[in-house]
């Protein structure tokens, strides 16, 4: 039998990898938008499969129980932090989220 701890690392674990697969997606698609034709299916298409692969992985990993899920979740929203921080960081002076004075 698996220990509570190792369980809910497990689940944390796959939050982070499911947390960098949904927001770097997304940060890819942002970025493709400018190179493709139809920008708004691109869009769509990419928010319709994460968020499929997003959800089918949560039931998945929380398998009946809402520790799991509290677990995958915390993983999930620590990558975004992580993602959203690094993302920052590389960001050139003047762009679109700078604020403007």
């Amino acid at each position: 039998m698996i220990s509570i701890i190792s369980e809910f690392s497990i689940a944390a674990l796959a939050g982070l990898l499911l947390g960098l697969f949904y927001f770097g997606g997304l940060w890819l698609t942002v970025r493709g938008i400018t190179c493709g034709k139809r920008p708004e299916m691109l869009m769509l298409a990419s928010f319709v499969i994460r968020l499929l692969v997003a959800l089918s992985c949560f039931y998945l990993v929380m398998d009946g129980r809402p520790g799991r899920l509290v677990a995958c979740l915390s993983g999930f929203l620590l990558m975004r932090y992580v993602l959203t921080k690094a993302a920052k960081r590389g960001e050139p002076a003047g762009s679109l989220t700078s604020p403007r004075g």
